[in-house]
């Protein structure tokens, strides 16, 4: 497997994917049309510096994809809504919807899988008495409520369309970085996981805070909330690094590292058919030049 730089995500009916400051989000229309759309997006700031120190380009990183893929969701939609055909082109609104909906998510995830497992462990703090004990007991609560959320999710109908594209995104890039030609037959034997998943990288999240908050130290119930706020841009900057490296490594312990997130993808991506692998394909061909990297990186 040879690094290829490029990386998506799953959007409703579509699959966005994205190369550098660009990126193509293709998307099959109730009428079968896969219609594509291609935009220049260089992140939320203007100071490519941060995205190269270690770090903290994973907590740019992570804003930036949050904005991007609320934007590339959003746009899918669109072909889908339902009120006379016609989709909304006030730009100004999308965007304060898209911010709107972009910070209640961000909270209502701080709530789920950070504040309800403090409190939780809190009420047993009178009966667990080590305080090392009790942050592994909140971390162990935490990942119950991830993986169940998880297993909620993945019922859901229209949720699994969206994992089967998830999975058609991973093939694609899996098919390219291990020197096949893109095309249909080649992508659908390829991997449905991908080491750089964003699947990964929350559990990652997960088992990070876990650590973290072992060292917190305080007998102030609102300072150990406020620690547990600071430290999560922190905890997604070191799963970022970890996520990247894994992405260009092979290293035998980076890989057994990688096992568990990989294991996860099962439940966040489905083996897609092959009209979603071609919505795939057309999003990588407007954005990447699969011929010219094989041609680089594979002498046959």
């Amino acid at each position: 497997m040879k690094y290829s730089g490029i990386g998506g995500q799953a959007v409703m009916e579509g699959v966005m994917m994205k190369n550098g400051g660009q990126y193509a989000v293709a998307v099959r229309k109730p009428d079968g049309e896969i219609i594509v759309d291609t935009k220049e997006y260089n992140g939320i700031l203007p100071f490519g510096i941060l995205k190269k120190i270690p770090f903290v380009r994973g907590i740019v990183n992570f804003i930036d994809s949050l904005v991007l893929g609320m934007r590339t969701l959003m746009y899918s939609a669109s072909f889908f809504e339902e009120e006379d055909g016609e989709k909304n082109k006030n730009e100004a609104k999308e965007s304060f919807v898209m911010g709107v909906t972009m910070f209640v998510s961000v909270a209502a995830a701080v709530v789920l899988f950070m504040m309800i497992p403090y409190f939780i462990s809190a009420l047993f703090g009178k009966m667990i008495h080590s305080q090392a004990l009790l942050a592994v007991f909140e971390g162990a609560l935490r990942m119950v409520i991830f993986f169940t959320y998880i297993l909620l999710i993945s019922r859901m109908e229209d949720i699994q369309r969206v994992f089967m594209y998830h999975g058609a995104e991973h093939k694609c890039i899996n098919c390219i970085e291990h020197g096949m030609e893109l095309n249909v037959e080649n992508v659908r034997k390829s991997s449905r996981l991908h080491k750089r998943c964003g699947t990964s990288f929350l559990f990652l999240v997960v088992c990070i805070s876990i650590i973290f908050f072992l060292f917190i130290r305080t007998d102030s119930g609102m300072m150990r909330i406020v620690i547990r706020l600071l430290l999560v841009p922190v905890i997604a900057g070191c799963a970022y690094e970890f996520i990247r490296l894994a992405g260009k490594s092979e290293n035998a312990l980076v890989n057994l590292l990688s096992r568990p997130g990989l294991a996860l993808q099962k439940l966040t991506t489905r083996e897609p058919d092959d009209s979603m692998i071609e919505v795939g394909i057309a999003s990588v061909e407007a954005v990447f030049d699969w011929k010219a990297y094989r041609k680089e990186n594979w002498k046959s």
